[in-house]
């Protein structure tokens, strides 16, 4: 992926993030003023679509978390398949490190979370909760510190987040499912088939993916496993390269492209609007030390950190990899909070951990305590620590400047 690419991908999460952060507060501002009616029967207006004897009806609410949603995921398996095929993904030696970080940046939180809630069958299931990084919140952070952090710590950042989006669509297809409609899984073989074919005989046409993919989400919603997860599948279909190589545009970077600002400054700041209005009323210090909620918090703020931060050293130690280019140990420590930032991603997985409303409070008060948390954190160490190197760096003095950077 050239460098221009990268950095406008950077440049559009970063923005798409801060974006993110109004529309939540928003919400919030909305769930705890006379306006809250208004707020909630915005969500629960009915929305249905009916072909015949099929019919799809929902609240607001669940069109955005189970139909747009399936956008966003679209969006990340393209993200997932470039970076895969031709990106900071595509070598081992490159993706080994973020892999490593990532895989320890899930199992950290999830252990924190069940060491909490350990004993209470009703609320082990949002172990995955805290195992998210909501790559554009993160990135958005990272980006108000500019050039002061090393875009070498960004990059590892968005390849460490995109593995871990990919071990999240894992986690969602093999824990978050209801019980299975083997007719409705049958027709979902056969959309998948069928996206399968088009691929192998250089089908190009992205209008006929969408096709396919819109008749692979409805069947994959009405057989129990969570419908965003076409997306996903969908994404995987559409070719990188065609047969004209590079006389002609890649599909796959096309699609990506188009959808990219619609996901950034429209789908996520609205699944952020309607997710993250939690209602203070009655709130006590005690609620945020209920089990749901500190599991959650401790996860993203604990777990993430030293998962991230444990898996990175051993790994280093043994030889399979290195620091980000020009990053010191204390600025990989503010990127690893960063990852704590949960958001998006630990909003989705509690809706799906938890049905109807008993722990929906409890998770949101959890995800957003925690993301922010991690988000001041982690702003505070990596600006403390650019200062740092900027006061101790004498002028002139490049090549003593740069080797300061490795040793914190």
């Amino acid at each position: 992926m050239p460098i221009t690419a990268i950095r406008k991908f950077l440049e559009l999460e970063a923005a798409g993030g801060i974006l993110l952060v109004l529309a939540a507060l928003v919400a919030m501002v909305l769930a705890n003023s006379p306006g809250s009616p208004l707020y909630s029967g915005f969500l629960a207006t009915p929305v249905a679509v009916q072909v015949g004897a099929l019919a799809i009806a929902k609240p607001l609410l669940l069109w955005i978390n189970d139909g747009l949603m399936a956008v966003f995921f679209l969006l990340v398996g393209l993200e997932i398949k470039r970076e895969m095929l031709e990106g900071e993904l595509s070598s081992l030696s490159s993706a080994g490190l973020p892999a490593i970080a990532a895989l320890g940046g899930m199992i950290m939180p999830a252990a924190v979370y069940l060491a909490i809630n350990w004993g209470n069958p009703a609320t082990t299931a949002g172990w995955a909760i805290p195992a998210a990084t909501d790559i554009a919140f993160a990135l958005g952070v990272l980006a108000l510190l500019g050039t002061r952090a090393p875009a070498s710590l960004k990059l590892f950042l968005l390849a460490l987040a995109i593995m871990d989006d990919l071990g999240a669509i894992v986690i969602i297809a093999l824990f978050y499912t209801a019980d299975l409609s083997l007719a409705a899984l049958g027709l979902a073989g056969v959309g998948l088939a069928v996206l399968f074919a088009m691929n192998r005989m250089g089908v190009t046409r992205i209008a006929a993916y969408v096709l396919v993919g819109v008749f692979l989400w409805v069947c994959v919603l009405k057989s129990g496993v969570h419908a965003t997860l076409a997306g996903v599948a969908t994404a995987f279909a559409i070719p990188l390269r065609t047969a004209g190589g590079e006389r002609q545009a890649s599909p796959l970077h096309h699609l990506e492209h188009t959808l990219h600002p619609w996901v950034a400054f429209g789908i996520l700041p609205l699944f952020a609007f309607a997710n993250a209005g939690v209602p203070l009323t009655g709130l006590t210090p005690a609620s945020l030390l209920a089990p749901v909620p500190l599991g959650i918090a401790l996860g993203l703020f604990l777990g993430k950190q030293i998962g991230v931060m444990g898996f990175t050293w051993v790994a280093i130690r043994l030889g399979l990899g290195r620091l980000p280019e020009g990053a010191s140990w204390v600025q990989f420590y503010g990127m690893s909070l960063l990852t704590g930032i949960g958001f998006t991603m630990s909003l989705f997985i509690g809706g799906l951990a938890f049905s109807g409303d008993e722990y929906a409070a409890a998770v949101r008060i959890g995800v957003l305590s925690g993301s922010i948390l991690c988000a001041v954190a982690g702003y505070l160490v990596l600006h403390l620590a650019s200062a740092r190197s900027a006061r101790s760096a004498r002028p002139g003095d490049v090549l003593r400047q740069g080797a300061a950077g490795t040793d914190d």
